[in-house]
């Protein structure tokens, strides 16, 4: 597996080895020992799977609160998304700081994104799946997350009026938002 760094210390774009041949592709998308290997020692516990139907879905921006926090590990296997993640854990010399990733079924890339992180995608192709782990359970009392369309973020999503959950479409801004993750 390549490891990419993005901005952010603790945040990796992953690229498996593919074997591909004329039956189409082989690849492992996870394995405990290489991740160990590469320093990477999550205890994956949940698998999560999302349809998105239509262009322009956007889902997020997610985070649980400690102690529930969560590392992902996020891939596309139909379709492709924009992906972001914004560092909000206060004290970071990046604080407040987005990074957005193409991850699509044709690049394999996969976003290791780390606790005190929160964690969006928007769909730039119909009909596209997600998969991710998780480290730690889903805790709805501890769920939280941040408006899409933060001023002061200003993501560059690729959608003005993207399809939203009601609870997606509440979030309240960054400086509102419930936050206990520190730097």
């Amino acid at each position: 597996m390549k490891v990419i760094e993005t901005r952010f210390k603790d945040a990796f774009l992953i690229e498996p080895k593919v074997f591909s041949d004329h039956r189409g592709f082989f690849m492992e998308s996870y394995n405990d020992k290489v991740f160990k290997e590469l320093g990477f020692n999550y205890e994956f516990v949940q698998d999560n799977h999302s349809l998105s139907v239509e262009v322009g879905t956007l889902r997020g921006l997610h985070y649980q609160l400690e102690p529930y926090a969560q590392t992902k590990l996020v891939r596309v296997i139909r379709g492709a998304v924009y992906d972001v993640i914004v560092d909000i854990r206060k004290g970071s010399p990046t604080y407040g700081k987005w990074q957005g990733f193409i991850l699509s079924e044709w690049n394999k890339r996969q976003l290791l994104v780390p606790k005190g992180f929160a964690h969006g995608f928007c769909t730039i192709v119909p009909n596209t799946e997600v998969l991710y782990k998780v480290d730690n359970y889903y805790s709805p009392e501890h769920d939280r997350g941040i408006c899409w369309n933060d001023p002061d973020l200003n993501i560059d999503w690729p959608t003005n009026s993207p399809i939203l959950s009601e609870k997606d479409s509440k979030h309240p801004r960054l400086v509102e938002a419930e936050n206990n993750f520190t730097y």
